[in-house]
Protein backbone atom coordinates (compact mmCIF):
# COMPACT_ATOMS: atom_id res chain seq x y z
CA UNK A 1 0.00 0.00 0.00
CA UNK A 2 1.45 3.54 -0.62
CA UNK A 3 0.54 5.38 2.18
CA UNK A 4 1.30 9.52 2.03
CA UNK A 5 2.46 10.38 5.84
CA UNK A 6 2.19 13.77 6.47
CA UNK A 7 3.79 15.61 9.52
CA UNK A 8 3.20 19.02 9.81
CA UNK A 9 4.90 21.53 12.61
CA UNK A 10 4.18 24.62 13.75
CA UNK A 11 5.45 26.31 10.16
CA UNK A 12 6.06 23.17 8.02
CA UNK A 13 4.92 20.03 6.54
CA UNK A 14 7.14 17.75 5.57
CA UNK A 15 5.90 14.70 3.73
CA UNK A 16 7.00 10.75 2.59
CA UNK A 17 5.41 8.53 0.06
CA UNK A 18 6.00 5.23 1.55
CA UNK A 19 5.39 1.92 0.44
CA UNK A 20 4.35 -0.71 3.35
CA UNK A 21 4.51 -3.79 1.23
CA UNK A 22 3.94 -6.43 4.29
CA UNK A 23 3.19 -4.65 7.89
CA UNK A 24 4.77 -7.44 9.72
CA UNK A 25 8.00 -6.61 7.86
CA UNK A 26 11.46 -5.55 10.14
CA UNK A 27 10.90 -1.51 10.84
CA UNK A 28 13.61 0.36 7.84
CA UNK A 29 12.59 -2.52 5.34
CA UNK A 30 10.09 0.27 3.97
CA UNK A 31 10.53 1.96 0.28
CA UNK A 32 10.13 5.56 -0.02
CA UNK A 33 9.27 6.35 -2.80
CA UNK A 34 8.99 10.49 -2.67
CA UNK A 35 9.54 13.00 0.30
CA UNK A 36 10.14 16.78 0.86
CA UNK A 37 9.44 19.65 3.09
CA UNK A 38 7.47 22.95 2.84
CA UNK A 39 8.65 25.49 4.87
CA UNK A 40 8.70 28.79 7.00
CA UNK A 41 4.56 28.34 6.14
CA UNK A 42 3.13 31.23 6.92
CA UNK A 43 5.18 33.75 4.51
CA UNK A 44 7.72 33.48 1.80
CA UNK A 45 8.05 29.66 2.03
CA UNK A 46 10.99 27.28 0.61
CA UNK A 47 9.26 24.11 -1.40
CA UNK A 48 12.06 20.78 -1.55
CA UNK A 49 10.24 17.85 -3.27
CA UNK A 50 12.48 14.68 -4.39
CA UNK A 51 11.23 10.99 -5.65
CA UNK A 52 13.28 7.85 -5.81
CA UNK A 53 14.05 8.43 -9.10
CA UNK A 54 15.09 11.44 -9.49
CA UNK A 55 12.37 13.86 -10.09
CA UNK A 56 12.73 17.24 -7.76
CA UNK A 57 11.13 20.51 -7.35
CA UNK A 58 12.80 23.33 -5.39
CA UNK A 59 10.98 26.65 -5.32
CA UNK A 60 9.97 29.32 -3.12
CA UNK A 61 6.23 30.42 -2.82
CA UNK A 62 4.21 32.22 -0.55
CA UNK A 63 2.37 29.32 1.10
CA UNK A 64 -0.26 30.88 3.61
CA UNK A 65 -0.95 27.91 5.66
CA UNK A 66 -0.99 24.43 6.14
CA UNK A 67 -3.95 24.05 4.08
CA UNK A 68 -2.17 25.27 0.99
CA UNK A 69 0.94 23.04 1.99
CA UNK A 70 -1.11 20.15 1.70
CA UNK A 71 -2.81 21.24 -1.86
CA UNK A 72 0.94 21.54 -3.30
CA UNK A 73 1.80 18.41 -2.41
CA UNK A 74 -0.82 16.53 -3.58
CA UNK A 75 -0.95 18.39 -6.57
CA UNK A 76 3.00 17.49 -7.55
CA UNK A 77 2.37 13.55 -6.37
CA UNK A 78 -0.03 13.80 -9.01
CA UNK A 79 1.74 14.99 -11.69
CA UNK A 80 4.00 12.79 -11.29
CA UNK A 81 4.37 9.29 -13.45
CA UNK A 82 6.45 7.36 -11.26
CA UNK A 83 3.76 7.08 -8.25
CA UNK A 84 1.08 5.81 -10.67
CA UNK A 85 -0.50 3.88 -11.63
CA UNK A 86 -2.37 3.54 -8.40
CA UNK A 87 -1.10 6.90 -6.93
CA UNK A 88 -2.04 7.58 -3.36
CA UNK A 89 -3.72 5.01 -1.77
CA UNK A 90 -4.27 6.02 1.79
CA UNK A 91 -2.79 9.51 3.80
CA UNK A 92 -1.61 9.45 7.55
CA UNK A 93 -1.56 12.20 9.62
CA UNK A 94 0.55 13.14 12.58
CA UNK A 95 -1.61 14.77 15.28
CA UNK A 96 0.56 16.11 18.24
CA UNK A 97 -2.14 15.74 21.18
CA UNK A 98 -4.73 13.12 21.14
CA UNK A 99 -5.39 13.98 24.73
CA UNK A 100 -6.91 10.88 26.78
CA UNK A 101 -9.23 10.21 23.99
CA UNK A 102 -6.80 8.97 21.41
CA UNK A 103 -4.77 6.17 22.21
CA UNK A 104 -4.27 4.41 18.71
CA UNK A 105 -4.30 5.14 15.37
CA UNK A 106 -7.72 6.37 14.14
CA UNK A 107 -9.64 6.41 10.89
CA UNK A 108 -10.70 10.10 10.82
CA UNK A 109 -13.84 10.85 9.69
CA UNK A 110 -16.18 14.13 10.69
CA UNK A 111 -16.51 12.52 14.23
CA UNK A 112 -12.68 12.18 15.00
CA UNK A 113 -11.92 15.83 12.94
CA UNK A 114 -14.24 17.70 15.95
CA UNK A 115 -12.37 15.53 18.42
CA UNK A 116 -9.31 16.55 17.34
CA UNK A 117 -10.97 20.37 17.08
CA UNK A 118 -11.69 20.06 20.80
CA UNK A 119 -8.11 19.28 21.67
CA UNK A 120 -6.66 22.35 20.51
CA UNK A 121 -6.38 24.28 23.19
CA UNK A 122 -3.33 22.12 24.53
CA UNK A 123 -1.33 22.01 21.42
CA UNK A 124 -2.78 25.16 19.26
CA UNK A 125 0.65 25.45 17.36
CA UNK A 126 0.35 22.05 16.02
CA UNK A 127 -3.29 20.34 16.14
CA UNK A 128 -4.58 23.54 14.42
CA UNK A 129 -1.90 23.00 11.08
CA UNK A 130 -2.84 19.29 11.21
CA UNK A 131 -6.62 19.82 10.98
CA UNK A 132 -5.66 22.02 7.75
CA UNK A 133 -3.94 19.52 6.27
CA UNK A 134 -6.69 16.50 6.63
CA UNK A 135 -9.46 19.02 5.49
CA UNK A 136 -8.03 19.53 2.10
CA UNK A 137 -6.80 16.10 1.83
CA UNK A 138 -10.23 15.40 2.34
CA UNK A 139 -11.47 17.67 0.13
CA UNK A 140 -9.00 16.73 -2.25
CA UNK A 141 -8.61 13.16 -2.63
CA UNK A 142 -11.26 10.78 -3.87
CA UNK A 143 -13.21 9.08 -1.05
CA UNK A 144 -11.85 6.21 -1.05
CA UNK A 145 -8.61 6.76 -0.19
CA UNK A 146 -8.87 6.38 3.79
CA UNK A 147 -7.11 8.66 6.32
CA UNK A 148 -5.61 8.00 9.95
CA UNK A 149 -4.40 10.02 12.48
CA UNK A 150 -1.93 8.71 14.89
CA UNK A 151 -0.92 10.82 17.81
CA UNK A 152 2.34 11.93 19.63
CA UNK A 153 0.76 11.21 23.05
CA UNK A 154 -0.51 7.84 22.35
CA UNK A 155 2.96 6.17 23.30
CA UNK A 156 3.03 7.81 26.27
CA UNK A 157 -0.43 6.47 27.36
CA UNK A 158 1.30 3.68 29.41
CA UNK A 159 2.50 6.07 31.45
CA UNK A 160 1.60 4.80 35.43
CA UNK A 161 -0.03 7.10 37.42
CA UNK A 162 2.86 7.96 39.51
CA UNK A 163 4.46 9.29 36.65
CA UNK A 164 1.22 10.40 34.18
CA UNK A 165 -0.04 12.43 37.42
CA UNK A 166 0.77 16.29 38.84
CA UNK A 167 0.41 16.49 42.85
CA UNK A 168 -2.18 18.99 42.47
CA UNK A 169 -5.98 18.88 44.00
CA UNK A 170 -7.40 15.41 42.29
CA UNK A 171 -10.62 17.40 41.64
CA UNK A 172 -8.90 20.20 39.54
CA UNK A 173 -7.00 17.57 37.80
CA UNK A 174 -9.97 15.68 36.60
CA UNK A 175 -12.21 18.33 35.89
CA UNK A 176 -9.50 20.43 33.40
CA UNK A 177 -8.01 17.04 32.21
CA UNK A 178 -4.64 17.84 33.45
CA UNK A 179 -1.99 15.16 33.60
CA UNK A 180 1.84 14.78 31.64
CA UNK A 181 0.78 13.67 28.40
CA UNK A 182 4.06 13.67 26.67
CA UNK A 183 4.99 14.38 23.29
CA UNK A 184 7.75 13.54 20.66
CA UNK A 185 5.87 10.18 21.20
CA UNK A 186 5.90 9.01 17.44
CA UNK A 187 9.98 10.15 17.69
CA UNK A 188 10.68 7.56 20.75
CA UNK A 189 8.99 4.67 19.65
CA UNK A 190 10.97 5.04 16.27
CA UNK A 191 14.15 4.94 18.59
CA UNK A 192 13.41 2.23 20.78
CA UNK A 193 11.67 0.04 17.76
CA UNK A 194 14.66 0.36 15.81
CA UNK A 195 17.30 -0.25 18.29
CA UNK A 196 15.43 -3.19 18.94
CA UNK A 197 15.39 -3.83 15.28
CA UNK A 198 19.38 -3.26 15.11
CA UNK A 199 20.12 -5.41 17.93
CA UNK A 200 17.96 -8.22 17.30
CA UNK A 201 15.78 -7.63 20.74
CA UNK A 202 12.19 -8.46 21.03
CA UNK A 203 10.65 -4.76 20.79
CA UNK A 204 8.98 -5.98 24.31
CA UNK A 205 11.97 -6.31 25.91
CA UNK A 206 14.83 -4.54 27.24
CA UNK A 207 15.41 -1.28 29.01
CA UNK A 208 16.24 2.12 26.88
CA UNK A 209 16.34 5.66 27.55
CA UNK A 210 15.70 7.43 24.51
CA UNK A 211 16.80 11.42 23.92
CA UNK A 212 15.14 13.63 20.79
CA UNK A 213 17.55 16.55 20.71
CA UNK A 214 16.32 19.62 18.34
CA UNK A 215 14.60 22.28 18.84
CA UNK A 216 12.16 20.72 21.03
CA UNK A 217 13.84 18.20 23.16
CA UNK A 218 12.38 15.37 25.65
CA UNK A 219 14.00 12.10 26.85
CA UNK A 220 11.80 8.90 27.53
CA UNK A 221 12.66 5.68 29.72
CA UNK A 222 10.93 2.28 27.60
CA UNK A 223 10.96 -0.14 29.44
CA UNK A 224 9.88 -3.50 27.63
CA UNK A 225 8.46 -1.54 25.09
CA UNK A 226 6.95 1.02 26.84
CA UNK A 227 6.83 4.08 27.86
CA UNK A 228 7.26 4.08 31.36
CA UNK A 229 8.11 8.15 32.16
CA UNK A 230 9.20 11.65 29.90
CA UNK A 231 10.53 14.30 30.58
CA UNK A 232 7.53 16.39 28.54
CA UNK A 233 4.01 16.93 30.47
CA UNK A 234 0.85 18.59 30.23
CA UNK A 235 2.69 20.84 27.60
CA UNK A 236 5.99 20.24 25.51
CA UNK A 237 7.37 23.08 27.72
CA UNK A 238 8.44 21.01 30.65
CA UNK A 239 11.86 18.71 31.25
CA UNK A 240 15.07 19.67 29.54
CA UNK A 241 16.74 22.99 28.19
CA UNK A 242 15.20 23.63 24.70
CA UNK A 243 16.16 25.47 22.14
CA UNK A 244 13.38 28.24 23.12
CA UNK A 245 11.78 26.99 25.62
CA UNK A 246 12.76 26.85 29.71
CA UNK A 247 12.18 23.50 30.55
CA UNK A 248 11.37 22.89 34.03
CA UNK A 249 11.47 25.51 36.29
CA UNK A 250 9.71 26.54 39.79
CA UNK A 251 5.70 27.53 38.92
CA UNK A 252 5.86 30.35 40.91
CA UNK A 253 8.79 32.45 38.66
CA UNK A 254 5.04 32.40 36.49
CA UNK A 255 3.44 34.50 38.90
CA UNK A 256 6.35 36.51 40.06
CA UNK A 257 7.44 37.47 36.26
CA UNK A 258 3.69 38.36 35.23
CA UNK A 259 3.51 40.76 38.52
CA UNK A 260 7.38 42.15 38.28
CA UNK A 261 6.74 42.85 34.84
CA UNK A 262 3.42 43.47 34.83
CA UNK A 263 2.35 42.05 32.11
CA UNK A 264 -0.51 39.04 31.71
CA UNK A 265 0.41 35.17 32.50
CA UNK A 266 -0.04 34.10 28.80
CA UNK A 267 2.95 36.52 27.96
CA UNK A 268 5.23 35.18 30.49
CA UNK A 269 3.92 31.19 29.16
CA UNK A 270 5.08 33.47 25.08
CA UNK A 271 8.15 34.39 26.99
CA UNK A 272 9.13 30.53 28.42
CA UNK A 273 7.90 28.96 25.55
CA UNK A 274 9.57 31.39 22.29
CA UNK A 275 12.48 33.50 23.97
CA UNK A 276 14.43 31.57 27.01
CA UNK A 277 16.17 27.66 26.46
CA UNK A 278 19.34 28.42 24.81
CA UNK A 279 18.33 31.65 23.12
CA UNK A 280 17.62 33.02 26.59
CA UNK A 281 20.92 31.98 28.24
CA UNK A 282 22.94 32.91 24.92
CA UNK A 283 21.37 35.81 23.88
CA UNK A 284 22.14 34.89 20.60
CA UNK A 285 20.80 31.91 19.24
CA UNK A 286 17.93 28.74 20.17
CA UNK A 287 20.29 26.99 17.46
CA UNK A 288 23.07 24.62 18.89
CA UNK A 289 24.88 24.83 16.05
CA UNK A 290 24.96 28.69 16.53
CA UNK A 291 25.61 28.60 20.18
CA UNK A 292 29.12 26.02 20.02
CA UNK A 293 30.36 28.94 17.35
CA UNK A 294 29.92 31.21 19.66
CA UNK A 295 31.19 29.59 22.72
CA UNK A 296 34.32 28.05 20.38
CA UNK A 297 34.94 32.23 20.21
CA UNK A 298 35.08 32.22 24.13
CA UNK A 299 31.28 33.90 24.24
CA UNK A 300 30.85 33.08 28.42
CA UNK A 301 27.39 33.39 27.50
CA UNK A 302 26.65 30.47 24.74
CA UNK A 303 29.09 28.27 27.24
CA UNK A 304 26.66 28.53 29.89
CA UNK A 305 23.96 27.71 27.33
CA UNK A 306 25.71 24.44 26.08
CA UNK A 307 26.52 23.55 29.42
CA UNK A 308 23.04 23.47 30.85
CA UNK A 309 21.54 22.35 28.01
CA UNK A 310 23.45 18.98 28.14
CA UNK A 311 23.77 18.95 32.23
CA UNK A 312 19.91 18.82 32.22
CA UNK A 313 19.86 15.87 29.68
CA UNK A 314 22.69 14.05 31.71
CA UNK A 315 20.60 14.70 34.89
CA UNK A 316 17.08 13.02 32.96
CA UNK A 317 19.63 10.21 31.84
CA UNK A 318 20.57 9.36 35.72
CA UNK A 319 16.88 9.65 36.60
CA UNK A 320 15.89 7.42 34.04
CA UNK A 321 18.29 4.76 34.81
CA UNK A 322 16.86 4.95 38.20
CA UNK A 323 13.40 4.46 37.16
CA UNK A 324 14.39 1.61 34.80
CA UNK A 325 16.79 0.19 37.62
CA UNK A 326 19.41 0.16 34.85
CA UNK A 327 19.16 0.13 30.91
CA UNK A 328 21.03 -1.08 28.53
CA UNK A 329 21.40 2.04 26.39
CA UNK A 330 20.72 5.26 25.51
CA UNK A 331 19.88 6.41 22.24
CA UNK A 332 20.17 9.80 20.45
CA UNK A 333 18.13 11.41 18.11
CA UNK A 334 17.09 14.61 16.40
CA UNK A 335 18.51 17.35 14.69
CA UNK A 336 21.17 17.54 17.60
CA UNK A 337 21.32 14.38 18.60
CA UNK A 338 22.17 12.97 15.31
CA UNK A 339 24.52 15.60 14.27
CA UNK A 340 26.26 16.59 17.14
CA UNK A 341 29.00 14.78 18.50
CA UNK A 342 30.27 17.46 20.56
CA UNK A 343 26.48 17.50 22.11
CA UNK A 344 26.70 14.18 22.37
CA UNK A 345 29.98 13.45 24.01
CA UNK A 346 29.93 15.80 27.14
CA UNK A 347 26.07 14.89 27.65
CA UNK A 348 27.72 11.58 28.49
CA UNK A 349 30.60 12.80 30.32
CA UNK A 350 31.21 11.16 33.85
CA UNK A 351 28.66 8.69 32.97
CA UNK A 352 31.35 5.99 33.19
CA UNK A 353 29.80 5.11 36.96
CA UNK A 354 27.22 3.61 35.29
CA UNK A 355 28.93 2.04 32.66
CA UNK A 356 28.23 4.38 29.83
CA UNK A 357 31.20 4.95 28.12
CA UNK A 358 31.73 6.61 24.67
CA UNK A 359 34.38 5.44 22.07
CA UNK A 360 35.42 9.20 20.33
CA UNK A 361 36.45 8.24 17.52
CA UNK A 362 32.96 6.35 16.77
CA UNK A 363 30.83 9.08 17.90
CA UNK A 364 32.86 11.55 15.87
CA UNK A 365 32.53 9.82 12.90
CA UNK A 366 28.90 9.67 13.23
CA UNK A 367 26.89 12.23 12.08
CA UNK A 368 23.19 11.50 10.93
CA UNK A 369 23.69 8.20 10.46
CA UNK A 370 22.57 4.71 12.53
CA UNK A 371 25.55 3.43 14.72
CA UNK A 372 26.82 2.79 18.06
CA UNK A 373 29.29 5.11 19.53
CA UNK A 374 30.06 3.40 22.95
CA UNK A 375 32.77 1.49 23.76
CA UNK A 376 32.92 -2.09 23.46
CA UNK A 377 33.34 -2.46 27.14
CA UNK A 378 30.22 -0.25 28.14
CA UNK A 379 27.48 -1.55 29.84
CA UNK A 380 25.09 0.87 29.15
CA UNK A 381 25.40 1.19 25.30
CA UNK A 382 25.21 4.66 23.00
CA UNK A 383 23.31 4.52 19.65
CA UNK A 384 22.54 7.72 17.44
CA UNK A 385 19.14 6.75 15.44
CA UNK A 386 18.26 9.24 12.84
CA UNK A 387 14.45 9.70 13.39
CA UNK A 388 11.79 8.46 10.88
CA UNK A 389 8.55 9.57 11.79
CA UNK A 390 7.57 9.09 8.74
CA UNK A 391 7.60 5.42 8.69
CA UNK A 392 6.09 4.82 11.78
CA UNK A 393 2.85 7.03 10.89
CA UNK A 394 3.03 5.32 7.18
CA UNK A 395 2.77 1.90 9.39
CA UNK A 396 -0.05 2.83 12.08
CA UNK A 397 -1.79 3.92 8.82
CA UNK A 398 -1.93 0.44 7.28
CA UNK A 399 -2.16 -0.97 10.81
CA UNK A 400 -5.22 0.85 11.11
CA UNK A 401 -6.75 0.07 7.79
CA UNK A 402 -5.97 -3.02 8.41
CA UNK A 403 -8.11 -3.84 11.68
CA UNK A 404 -11.33 -1.69 10.01
CA UNK A 405 -11.55 -4.46 7.27
CA UNK A 406 -11.97 -7.22 9.62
Amino acid sequence: MKVLAINCGSSTLKFDLIEVRNQDEALGQEQRLASGIIDKIGGQSVLRFATKNGERLQETARVTNHGQAARRVLDWLSSLTSVAPDGVEAVGHRVVHGGDRFLTPTLIDNETIDAIEALTRLAPLHNKPSLEAIRIAKETLPPAVLQVATFDTAFHASLPKRASMYAIPLELAERHRVRRYGFHGLAHRYMSERYAAMTCTPVGQGKVITLQLGNGCSATAVGNGRSVDTSMGFTPLEGLVMGTRSGDLDPSLVGLLARQERVAVDEVENWLNTRSGLLGISGRSGDMREVLKAEAQGDARAALAVEMFCYRARKYIGAYLAVLGGADAVVFGGGIGENSPEVRSRVCAGMDWCGLVLDEKLNTATIGTEARVSADCSRVHAYVIPVDEGVIIARDTVSCLHRQQR
